[in-house]
């Protein structure tokens, strides 16, 4: 039997509302439990809350959603009360009394939902997106998801490839009929430009940047200025600055918007060839592997050791004399700072999907890249039985996307980084 979750839902305590909800086939029984009848359904009702012996726990505005036309697909309730700890807790506490009842896990609300239909997985990793959301694009590209944008397009063509798989069954089950002796002149050119469309949006930069933020990595020789610029831009003094060289021996990461842009900064060890000890080395190495996966490399080093793509950045513009191009910048004046700031905001916009555009995070992209391979791989001119089977192929794929075909690990993975109450 299906078990009757509860979970305060709202904000960290002490707050002016908090707002417990209850969800599952005992539902309606603790509302009864605790307000001596059920109110209307979907109609605000301002009762006393009490426990099993009759002392009132508080005044709380009840809501009741006989099911399944609710958020979870289930009976549900929500308790708007006042938002004391004492009050929540006294609330919890009736609640987690009650038989058939128990605590909601991580993310259990909104599985249950998907789990019933009233989402798909799309819709559901943009709501983990939108809750972990900082900035202005980040709100923006998760809502997408929410929104159903982005299964909207991927059920459009589902539908498609169906059309196509539904034309080759049609002439291998009736190859003998006249008006179905052949595929339709159109079949071709209609299925590239599918093609056409799911691969413009796997090109389009994945929307785990935009939620992680784009990596802007400083690298450079020991005593170039990393640490000093790395702490310029944060306005903080997150990194340690001294004149010994090899004084950060590890990679420092912090996150920053710049612009509205989410940016993960980080600073890295120096890089030499010679005089490391054994710590610095692998701090070394592990600086060169940022400098490969970085988005944006801004290089303090001599210009004709710059890594590929890379900022040339001559971060002691206050104590010598530049030489070369590049931005000069001094984190002991501010020169420079702020032109540099404008840089890595334009630059950050440039990594990321266009936030008026469909895109798609890692995993919906392996999957669309499978999809589009097997539609690319069908051959009307060759067996159709292949042809066929590739098309299957492709829409399982798309299937995936939205969680017709999901893993429970993958799903433990997905609605583990939700809070409780959600």
């Amino acid at each position: 039997m299906v078990e009757t979750i509860y979970a305060l839902s709202s904000g960290a305590l002490p707050a002016a509302i908090a707002v417990v909800r209850i969800s599952g086939p005992r539902s309606g029984d603790a509302l009864q439990a605790l307000l001596g009848s059920l109110p209307e359904p979907r109609s605000p009702s301002l009762r006393t809350l009490r426990d099993a012996d009759g002392e009132a726990l508080d005044q709380a505005l009840v809501l009741w959603f006989p099911g399944p036309a609710t958020a979870t697909g289930e009976d549900l309730a929500e308790l708007h009360c006042h938002g004391g700890r004492a009050v929540v807790a006294a609330v919890l506490a009736a609640l987690g009394s009650m038989e058939g009842l128990r605590e909601a896990e991580a993310g259990e609300f909104t599985r249950r939902a998907f789990a019933n239909g009233r989402i798909d997985l799309a819709q559901a990793e943009g709501l983990g997106d939108l809750l972990s959301a900082e900035t202005e694009l980040q709100r923006r590209g998760a809502m997408r998801s929410v929104g159903g944008q982005v299964s909207g397009h991927i059920e459009g063509w589902r539908e498609r490839v169906l059309g196509f798989a539904a034309l080759i069954e049609a002439v291998i089950d009736f190859a003998d009929e006249d008006d179905v002796a052949a595929l339709p002149a159109g079949f071709q050119p209609d299925l590239s430009a599918l093609c056409a469309e799911i691969r413009a949006v796997i090109e389009r930069p994945a929307t785990d940047r935009l939620r992680d933020g784009v990596r802007v990595v400083l690298a450079g020789p020991p005593n170039a200025g990393k640490s000093s610029l790395f702490n310029a831009l944060l306005a903080d003094d997150a990194a340690i600055v001294t004149a010994e060289a090899g004084t950060t021996r590890d990679v420092l990461e912090r996150p920053v918007s710049v612009g509205g842009v989410p940016l993960v900064l980080v600073d890295t060890a120096g890089m030499r060839e010679s005089g490391a000890g054994a710590i610095e080395a692998i701090g070394i190495e592990r600086a060169r592997r940022e400098v490969e996966e970085g988005q944006i490399v801004l290089w303090l080093g001599a210009e004709e050791e710059a890594p590929a793509g890379s900022v040339q950045i001559h971060a002691k513009a206050d104590v010598a004399e530049v030489q070369g191009s590049g931005l000069k910048v001094s984190s002991v004046t501010g020169e420079g700072v702020d032109a540099l700031l404008d840089l890595l905001s334009e630059r950050g916009r440039a990594a990321l999907p266009p936030a008026d555009r469909m895109a798609f995070n890692r995993r919906q992209k392996a999957l669309a890249l499978e999809a589009v391979e097997n539609l690319e791989a069908v051959d009307t001119d060759g067996d159709l039985l292949v042809a066929a089977e590739r098309l299957r192929a492709a829409r399982v794929a798309l299937d995936r996307l939205v969680g017709r075909d999901s893993t429970e690990e993958m799903l433990d993975a997905l609605f583990g980084r939700f809070c409780i109450g959600k």
